[in-house]
Formats: C-alpha cells, structure tokens, sequence
C-alpha cells in the first residue's frame, strides 16, 4: 500500500510518498510544491495542480494530512487553513481516503515525543527510511505519512483481534 503524506503550507506544501508492506516502511518519493507569488486563488489553484501531479505520479492508496497549527496571528492562520483545504480535497476528489493527524501525534509516532523539534523528526525520517535525504517540509510529510502507517497498523491489529 502507498501513503501520502502531506504537510500543507502556503508557501511551501511539502509531500511524502511511502509504501507499506506489513510493518516493512520504504520510501517511494518526496519534495515540495512552492506555489508562485500573486493573488490567492491562484496560488490555491497551483498548490490544487501540484498534489493532482503527485497523485497521478505515484498512485497512493491513502493520504494523510497534517493538521493546522494555530498561531499568535489569525490571518496566517486563516491563510493557513486555505491551503490545508486544498490539501484535504485534492486527494479526496482522486478518491482517496484522507486521515488528519495533529502535529504532536506525528511527533509522538516517531520520536516518542510530541513536543520534538524539527531536526528530531527529520533524523527519525532519515533512520526508519535510510537514505532519504528530504527538506524540513518534504522531512515533515513524510513523517505525516509514517504515523498514518503506524496508526494503520494498529487498526489493522484491532480489528484482527477485535
């Protein structure tokens, strides 16, 4: 099965493919979509052709999404929010199944903690998908991913031994 992850930004929206065979994780692709300068529709509508481009190249089965960080400033937020909004529906509309996951979840899935740093996660990343050399938000979609296969996982186990 391949996973998308996806960590949604205005300016940079990074993404991470995976594939998962039992509880073997190896990495497919990665990168980032930088939308161009100008107004916000047309920004959407890039970061909208990017993801449809990841999908139609790699195929996933299911994308995950990591959820809003709220800050101190409600535009950036608000901002925000557009493009997690697009990242939510583009993979819907390829019809695939979407999961959200909160920042300190992803954290927690890797490191143990869900108050790590960056640069934690990204050495995370690099261990459990050796040779993977991926920029922070290309880093951070890809653990997006890899806590949607642990969470997997664990469904999975549930609902065998229900």
């Amino acid at each position: 099965m391949r996973l998308l992850g996806l960590d949604p930004g205005l300016r940079v929206t990074g993404w991470g493919v995976i594939a998962v065979e039992g509880n073997r994780l190896s990495h497919v692709a990665h990168g980032t979509i930088v939308p161009p300068a100008g107004a916000m529709a047309d920004r959407l509508a890039a970061l909208a052709r990017g993801l449809e481009q990841v999908i139609a190249t790699h195929r996933p089965h299911e994308a995950a999404v990591e959820e809003t960080f709220v800050n101190r400033n409600p535009a950036s937020t608000l901002k925000l929010g557009q493009a997690r909004g697009v990242a939510l529906v583009t993979p819907a509309r390829a019809g695939l199944p979407v999961s959200e996951y909160a920042a300190t979840a992803v954290k927690k899935a890797l490191t143990g903690g869900g108050h790590a740093g960056k640069q934690q996660v990204a050495l995370m990343v690099a261990t459990l998908l050796p040779g993977v050399d991926a920029t922070a938000d290309a880093a951070d979609a890809l653990a997006v991913a890899i806590c949607h296969a642990h969470h997997g996982t664990a469904r999975a186990l549930m609902e065998a031994h229900g």
